[in-house]
């Protein structure tokens, strides 16, 4: 336990473990959209593929994480071509 005020006494907060389960789930959809795109020659779904699996690190509040996913991933179905 002292660990943990030693880290937030450095300013560094631990995330919410429902921050984790959306990085972990847009992750994971990031990948096969990824995947999917590469090997349907479908940039779009790349890119966007692309997109959902690296957006975690930059997004600290957990409510970005799901709106921001949830944005990708309809822009995902939009372009599904």
């Amino acid at each position: 336990m002292d660990d943990l005020h030693g880290v937030e006494s450095l300013g560094l907060t631990l995330p919410t473990p429902a921050y984790l389960f959306g990085a972990i789930l847009f992750g994971l959809i990031g990948f096969a959209a990824y995947r999917y795109g590469k090997n349907a020659s479908r940039p779009h779904a790349k890119w966007i593929g692309v997109a959902l699996m690296l957006y975690p690190y930059v997004v600290s509040e957990t409510w970005m994480v799901y709106v921001v996913g949830a944005g990708l991933c309809v822009g995902l179905y939009w372009f599904r071509e």
